[in-house]
């Protein structure tokens, strides 16, 4: 666990590069449990010692940062990237909950919107990879019951199958060719032996005209499963066509010069309007390569650790 961050993109608590919310309270937790903070098993783990206890975790920061003034909030968000804005998602509500009953609750997700999607071998592997998250934490009793009384618990893991139970206002940021999706659930290693995928997915200007043709089906499916969203005005999502994963706490994708846009507004300018009720934003994108504001990642060619290159 990292012991300093540079708050950036939405956590910056500068004007120019964070209009609407830089002179708020901001907190970033540190995300350690690996179930979006779902967990909740008494036993522990005897040969490893782990305890997978990550709803007490969510629990317990919130209780803490009640008591350090947040029981007085007028206005709160609870947000995400990646694994933690699947978990904005499933707390949404529960983090409304737990705020005074006047304040002004809502949530949003950055690239935390997976989807069930078989990858390139047509194996179903980020749904057994959810199925064995579910089961090792014991998180189906903290996912929503609306959900799991419907449905196996573990799709209950997916937004797609949850987001139309959230109660309080959603809004979904997400790179339709989101570069973790297609490296981990469409393209993982274990269905691409041969490395076939390695240059695509590290650069998607490297793609064959056969990789781009999949990657465009896998955007076709993650439009498909916004669907849940409903077309409530509650609702917002800024779903453009980049290749990146999480575009809300890095400044250049945030706001900037040079952010990417849909129908000329940058993701933060989206967000605001939306949080402040100014207007309301669902907007999607045109298949890749059309947008030439997008911020496309360019991974290192043998490691896991992404250089932060854009093209």
């Amino acid at each position: 666990m990292i012991k300093s961050l540079a708050f950036s993109g939405i956590l910056n608590n500068r004007a120019r590069f964070n209009p609407d919310f830089y002179n708020w309270n901001r907190v970033k937790i540190g995300y350690c449990d690996g179930s979006s903070f779902t967990g909740d098993v008494e036993a522990v783990d005897p040969r490893t010692r782990l305890y997978y206890r990550g709803a007490r975790i969510f629990l317990a920061v919130v209780e803490d940062l009640l008591a350090k003034g947040m029981k007085n909030a007028e206005n709160a968000i609870l947000s995400g990237c990646s694994a933690g804005g699947l978990a904005a998602i499933l707390h949404c509500d529960g983090f409304k909950a737990l705020l005074p009953m006047g304040a002004k609750v809502k949530c949003f997700s950055d690239g935390g919107y997976f989807i069930n999607a078989k990858d390139v071998s047509g194996a179903p592997r980020i749904e057994d990879y959810f199925d064995d998250i579910v089961t090792t934490h014991g998180s189906a009793k903290n996912l929503p019951i609306s959900c799991t009384s419907r449905m196996k618990p573990s799709l209950c893991f997916f937004p797609q199958y949850v987001v139309k139970d959230v109660r309080m206002p959603l809004f979904i940021i997400n790179a339709a060719y989101d570069s973790w999706q297609i490296k981990n659930v469409l393209a993982p290693t274990r269905s691409d032996p041969t490395g076939v995928w390695n240059y695509c997915k590290n650069d998607i200007h490297k793609c064959s005209a056969n990789q781009l043709q999949i990657m465009q089906g896998f955007r076709l499916e993650f439009i498909r499963a916004l669907t849940g969203l409903g077309p409530s005005t509650s609702r917002g999502y800024f779903i453009n066509s980049c290749y990146a994963h999480c575009q809300t706490e890095m400044q250049e994708t945030w706001f900037a010069i040079d952010s990417p846009k849909l129908n000329n507004k940058t993701i933060a300018v989206a967000v605001g309007d939306w949080f402040y009720d100014r207007s309301s934003f669902q907007r999607g994108d045109c298949p890749y390569p059309c947008d030439k504001t997008c911020h496309n990642r360019v991974f290192e060619p043998h490691g896991r650790v992404d250089t932060l290159t854009y093209t």
